[in-house]
C-alpha cells in the first residue's frame, strides 16, 4: 500500500471501514506531554525502526519494506499529535492534511525545500505522500556501513513529530526553522552517551554515521557535527534552546540511553552521565527511569530484528534491569496495586497464560479494560495500555513478586 501512489486516500478509506482504528484515548491521570513521549516511543520512531504502527496494526504489512513501514509511522505519528491538540474535538481530514502540508511547505530542511518547487500542480494528499518518501530516505553516499540501512532507518524523522507538535500547539513560526538546531542538539547528546566512558566503540562509530546521514545537514553544520564527534563534546555545546521543548528533552534522553544500552551493560560512568543529562535538561529521576525503560524495552523487543542489538552484551541482563526499573516505577503506587490485583484474579489469571501462550484478541481487550481502571491512579500503567503493550505481561509478572510477594499468594502468583 504505501509503495504506490494513493495510499493516504486508501488509508482513511480503510479507517471508515473501521479495518484501521484511529482513535485517541488518554488514560485518565496521564498528562498529555506523557502520554505522547509514552505512546511514540513505543512505536520505535524514536530509534528509526518501525516496531509498532500506532492505528494499523491489524494490517498486514509483511510485504512492505522498512522504509514504507516507516514512511506510515511517520504519518500516524502526525496524525497522532493532530489528535492530541485537538483531544474532545471531531477529527477534521482536511485540516490535518493541510496543516501537515502547510508545516512541511515552511520546513527548513534543505532537502524539503528545494522539492516543493516540484509540488505547484499536485494535490494535498500527493505533495504529502512525496513529503514523507524524501524523510524517510537517507543519502546512502555519507554512510561507511550501509548494512546497518536496513535496520536502522532515518532516526531524526522523529524531530518532524516533536517540531510539528509545536507547530500545532502554539502555531509558532518558530517551529518551522528549529530543525537544524535540534538535529544539532541531537548529535551533541550522542556524542556526549558515546565518550560517557571515555572510550569510543566501532558501533558507537557506525551508529553516529547513522545518526549524521539522518539528519540531512547543512555542509557547514556536518563539519561542525564531525569535528565534535572526533575531539569530543560538553554541555556547554548545547544551544540555548535546548530546555525549551518538553518533549525534546525527553528524546535527547531516550537517544543517549539508546547509545550506551544498545552496546553494552551500562557502566557506571554511563549511568553517572544519564543522571547528569536528565539535570540538566530538567528531568526528574523518575522521567530518567521512564527513559530508561522504554529504551531497555525496545531493546528487548527488536533485538531479533534488528542484527546489530543481537551482540549487545547479554539481553538477558537487559531484561533483568528493565524488571528492576519497573519494580522501581511501579514501586510508588505499590499497596493500591496489591489491592486492586488481589481482587482481580481474571487479570492476574491472564497476566501468568501470557507467559506460556499468546492471549486471545478477546483476553488482551479484557486486559486492556482492567487496566484501564488502575492507570486512572498509577499512570505509569499506561505502558500497557499502548500498542505492543501485552508483549510486557509477562514482565508484569516478574515484577508484581518482587514488589508484594505475601499480597499475592492468596492469588497463587509464583515468583
Amino acid at each position: 500500500m504505501p509503495g504506490s501512489k494513493g495510499w493516504i486516500k486508501k488509508y482513511f478509506d480503510l479507517a471508515e471501514k473501521n479495518q484501521i482504528q484511529v482513535s485517541y484515548v488518554r488514560p485518565e491521570g496521564l498528562d498529555k506531554g506523557a502520554y505522547l513521549h509514552a505512546a511514540l516511543g513505543r512505536t520505535g520512531i524514536a530509534f528509526g525502526f518501525p516496531s509498532h504502527l500506532l492505528f494499523a496494526s491489524s494490517i498486514n504489512d509483511q510485504k512492505w519494506t522498512s522504509d514504507e513501514k516507516l514512511k506510515v509511522l511517520l504519518f500516524e505519528a502526525h496524525l497522532f499529535v493532530y489528535l492530541s491538540c485537538h483531544e474532545g474535538k471531531d477529527f477534521n481530514q482536511a485540516d490535518f492534511i493541510e496543516s501537515l502540508v502547510t508545516f512541511y511547505g515552511n520546513h527548513n530542511s534543505s532537502k524539503i525545500s528545494k522539492l516543493f518547487g516540484f509540488f505547484k500542480k499536485e494535490s494535498p494528499n500527493e505533495k504529502l505522500e512525496s513529503i514523507l518518501t524524501q524523510r524517510v530516505d537517507i543519502k546512502m553516499n555519507l554512510l561507511e556501513n550501509k548494512f546497518w540501512v536496513n535496520y536502522l532507518s532515518n532516526v531524526f524523522i522523529y524531530l518532524d513529530v516533536i517540531l510539528y507538535n509545536d507547530f500545532i500547539q502554539h502555531k509558532k513560526r518558530s517551529a518551522f526553522y528549529n530543525y537544524d538546531d535540534l538535529a544539532m542538539n541531537a548529535l551533541t547528546a550522542i556524542t556526549l552517551a558515546a565518550y560517557s566512558d571515555g572510550e569510543i566503540e566501532d558501533k558507537e562509530r557506525t551508529m553516529f554515521s547513522v545518526f549524521l546521514a539522518s539528519a540531512n545537514l547543512s555542509d557547514v553544520h556536518r563539519e561542525i557535527a564531525e569535528k565534535r564527534f572526533n575531539a569530543g563534546a560538553s554541555f556547554e555545546d548545547f544551544t540555548s534552546h535546548v530546555k525549551e521543548n518538553k518533549l525534546f528533552k525527553r528524546f535527547l534522553l531516550d537517544l543517549s540511553s539508546f547509545v550506551i544500552y544498545s552496546n553494552h551493560e551500562a557502566h557506571d560512568e554511563e549511568r553517572d552521565h544519564l543522571k547528569k543529562l536528565a539535570e540538566f535538561l530538567g528531568l526528574t529521576s523518575m522521567q530518567l527511569e521512564e527513559s530508561l525503560a522504554l529504551t531497555e524495552q525496545f531493546i528487548i523487543g527488536n533485538f531479533e530484528k534488528i542484527p546489530f542489538l543481537q551482540d549487545t552484551s547479554s539481553v538477558e541482563k537487559v531484561y533483568g534491569s528493565l524488571s528492576k526499573r519497573w519494580v522501581k516505577i511501579l514501586g510508588r503506587n505499590k499497596d493500591k496495586l496489591a489491592a486492586e490485583l488481589k481482587q482481580s484474579k481474571e487479570l492476574v489469571s491472564l497476566i501468568r497464560k501470557s507467559t506460556t501462550t499468546d492471549l486471545s484478541p478477546e483476553e488482551k481487550e479484557t486486559v486492556k479494560e482492567q487496566f484501564k481502571d488502575l492507570v486512572k491512579t498509577m499512570p505509569s500503567l499506561a505502558i500497557f495500555l499502548l500498542p505492543g503493550g501485552a508483549l510486557l505481561l509477562p514482565l508484569v509478572l516478574k515484577v508484581i513478586p518482587d514488589l508484594m510477594p505475601s499480597a499475592f499468594r492468596d492469588n497463587e502468583v509464583e515468583k
